[in-house]
């Protein structure tokens, strides 16, 4: 027999079994450190989002960000449904007296509410966000010194007839940040702000998100349904709704024309024209949001 051999034999499968100890120690080693590395990573890129949202909030919704068109909503897709996350809020004033209501007026629209405030009471932020505009329209023309600022919930707040404007354009307010002072500027018969909430460029009644009576919101989240109605979610803490419950908008398709959608909607086309200020000669374009009541 040659020993030799059996002792090169026995050499060399200690050898192999004390590397495969070896790689399994290194693997069992490795893995605390590749799961600190993937905690890293991770925390990386949340912070990375954040940083993003910051700098354009909802900026998976909104094409584009800038401080000159009032309302920028060119290029926009919008869902036909979208839950909107209102945790997280502030009620922009603490009066609670509301002196105009969402809805149709003689001539026009009202896309928002009128709370009573007087002229250097305190306005703040909505939601955290970015401030888009800060502009003044001029005595007596719309909203007067207003601001719009734009949140990750993918809202847009506005704040028209202000005094004092106290934010610039581009800065980042958290909830419950001064933004302005009340007033009477703009196209305003007697000191109030007026408040509006907007997702997409499509207005929605506040008082489906806010209760200004109890300082409150109306649930935790709010579901935009543009073919929806009004109504509670099912125990989730959620509304859907599509604007009033009233005012009904339709999205334009691929195919769909005046006459076919005054069709679908039961309405005229002299109808549809005025309410969206277009002719009939005008070309609607995949996505775009029509009022049809």
């Amino acid at each position: 027999m040659n020993f030799n051999w059996i002792k090169t034999g026995l050499i060399a499968a200690t050898a192999l079994l004390s590397l495969n100890s070896f790689s399994q120690d290194l693997i069992a080693r490795q893995a605390p450190i590749d799961k600190k590395l993937k905690s890293v990573d991770s925390l990386a890129l949340h912070k990375q989002i954040l940083a993003e949202q910051a700098a354009y909030p909802a900026f998976d919704l909104y094409p584009e960000w800038n401080n000159v068109t009032l309302h920028n909503y060119s290029g926009v897709t919008i869902p036909e449904s979208h839950k909107i996350d209102l945790t997280g809020f502030c009620m922009p004033t603490t009066s609670t007296r509301i002196t105009s209501k969402f809805g149709p007026r003689r001539r026009r629209m009202h896309n928002g509410l009128d709370v009573k405030v007087y002229v250097g009471d305190t306005i703040v932020a909505a939601f955290d966000g970015k401030v888009r505009i800060v502009k003044d329209q001029g005595r007596k023309k719309g909203y007067g010194k207003y601001i719009i600022i734009r949140h990750a919930n993918g809202l847009e707040t506005v704040y028209g007839h202000l005094s004092e404007q106290l934010v610039e354009e581009d800065q980042y307010v958290k909830a419950g940040e001064i933004i302005g002072l009340g007033g009477n500027t703009g196209r305003s018969t007697g000191s109030h702000l007026h408040f509006e909430t907007r997702f997409l460029g499509v207005a929605i009644n506040p008082s489906l998100l806010f209760d200004f009576e109890k300082q409150d919101i109306v649930a935790d989240n709010y579901t935009f349904n543009m073919r929806g109605r009004a109504k509670p979610g099912a125990g989730s803490g959620t509304l859907v709704a599509d604007g009033d419950g009233v005012i009904r908008y339709h999205k334009v398709k691929s195919g769909d024309s005046l006459s076919k959608i005054a069709a679908q909607r039961g309405v005229s086309v002299s109808t549809l024209c005025k309410l969206n200020r277009i002719t009939t000669r005008t070309t609607l374009r995949i996505g775009q949001v029509l009022r049809c009541s």
